[in-house]
């Protein structure tokens, strides 16, 4: 099928079919506009599917491909005469011919023009893009080579910077931050973040082209490419769900060292979380700190830490909360590990003079919620199989979500109903981005100003 995608959508690659008057390079280069008409004509040509669906018949059958081989073609190019193509005019090659985001278009130009002249001539590209075989491949291979670096078989967080960097500057969902770079870095770094967290299921930040073909990234971006508001583009990259992740980091970051220590979490949520579980997130159990400092958690390890506390449902969070509960680190729930936990919960419901619920009464509960397959312990298979796995967590260590699902919240139900495609987090963010916009309306009202952030760092929102 990728291949027969490829013949249909290959009719304007054909650099044989066009016979170009003799042109300077010098030429060529005073005058962009004639060098772009000539490109966008050989683009053009109604008949140039012939070659390209030899040459697909040809990568089919093993073949060597070589695309200039004519009299025509190295005529051409011993004259000069090839047309080329320059940065601001790729996008159109980029989303049109080659099927891919528009915004990849400045790290394509500069995969194919390895030597860094500026320029993309036709046979460059036509070298890469055909000869290479990256026509025949599908979408997340060709994405994947494009963004590879030489002899690594994996992305790294680098990788995607570029990426980001032009969906930044071409965005209309994102012109207005073009005045704020350091939010624009911290825009990007975020995606990055929320990327890695969701498909680099390894968790060794190498991004393998496995990884990226399960996810689901190729498809947002796909998404991004055609919406014009950014916040509809609710995998990955909607401002609205960076907006929550910063804002909340910002509130707990109270020097603003772009650091975080315990006492700092303890905050978060309300006080929500226990001292115990905030301990197992400071031993680096889930996942080893960023941070290089002692002690302190960086923004890469609380988005982790965010994306997990508030979408238990997910694979990740899963996994991230299991490794902070499993004490022993030997692949199984205990039930004097879940009651180690439990403890610090029951005795704030006492000072909180709510009525305790004992700890044998909330296992029997959570066995009969997951049915594990061995009543005596809960493994991260027996959770994965259950939808509503992830409030065991919050029984064991997140004392409001407790209560808000002893009490069944009707808001909370009636909001999982109107939208079941949206997941934990997509309704939480939606849900703190409205909180957060009416607190800053407020301010700013109170203030008869919107400077409301007077630190180094202040948000443009």
């Amino acid at each position: 099928m990728e291949v027969e995608a490829a013949r249909r959508d290959a009719a304007t690659l054909d650099p044989e079919l066009l016979q170009l008057p003799e042109l300077s390079p010098g030429a060529l280069r005073e005058n962009p506009a004639l060098a772009e008409a000539l490109y966008s004509q050989w683009l053009a040509l109604p008949e140039t599917s012939k070659l390209v669906n030899s040459l697909i018949e040809d990568a089919k059958a093993g073949a060597t491909l070589n695309v200039t081989g004519s009299s025509a073609s190295t005529n051409a190019a011993s004259s000069g005469s090839l047309p080329s193509m320059f940065p601001a005019e790729f996008r159109s090659v980029t989303k049109d011919i080659c099927k891919l985001p528009s915004f990849f278009s400045s790290v394509l130009f500069k995969k194919i023009d390895a030597a860094g002249s500026g320029t993309v001539t036709r046979d460059a590209f036509v070298d890469y893009w055909i000869n290479d075989n990256k026509i025949t491949m599908d979408t997340a291979s060709q994405i994947f080579e494009i963004l590879r670096k030489p002899d690594y078989n994996y992305l790294t967080q680098e990788d995607f910077k570029p990426v980001l960097k032009e969906l930044l500057a071409t965005h209309p969902g994102l012109e207005f931050l073009q005045g704020t770079p350091e939010f624009q870095e911290r825009y990007a770094e975020t995606v990055i973040y929320r990327i890695f967290y969701s498909i680099n299921r390894a968790g060794n930040g190498h991004l393998t082209l496995r990884e990226l073909k399960r996810g689901n990234l190729i498809a947002a971006m796909q998404q991004l490419d055609e919406e014009e508001d950014i916040n509809k583009v609710l995998r990955y990259f909607s401002y609205e769900h960076f907006y929550v992740i910063y804002c909340k980091f910002w509130e707990l970051d109270t020097d603003h060292d772009f650091l975080i220590d315990k006492e700092n979490l303890i905050r978060y949520g309300n006080h929500s979380l226990t001292y115990r579980i905030v301990d197992r997130i400071f031993s680096q159990v889930p996942r080893k700190f960023t941070s290089m400092t002692e002690g302190k958690m960086g923004y890469e390890d609380f988005v982790y830490f965010i994306l997990s506390e508030e979408d238990k449902s997910s694979e990740p969070s899963l996994e991230y909360w299991f490794k902070c509960i499993d004490l022993d680190g030997n692949g199984i729930l205990t039930t004097t590990e879940m009651q180690f936990f439990y403890e610090e919960q029951l005795h704030r419901m006492e000072c909180m003079a709510q009525e305790p619920v004992l700890f044998e009464d909330i296992l029997c509960q959570m066995i009969d919620m997951i049915g594990p397959e061995n009543e005596c312990y809960f493994t991260l298979r027996d959770l994965k199989r259950c939808k509503l796995s992830g409030n065991i967590f919050n029984i064991l260590f997140n004392l409001n979500k407790f209560m808000a699902f002893e009490t069944r919240d009707p808001f909370l139900i009636r909001q999982e109903r109107e939208n079941p495609t949206l997941t934990e987090w997509d309704r939480f963010a939606h849900r703190e981005y409205i909180r957060l916009s009416m607190e800053e309306d407020g301010e700013d009202a109170s203030n008869g100003s919107g400077d409301v952030w007077d630190e180094s760092l202040e948000a443009p929102f």
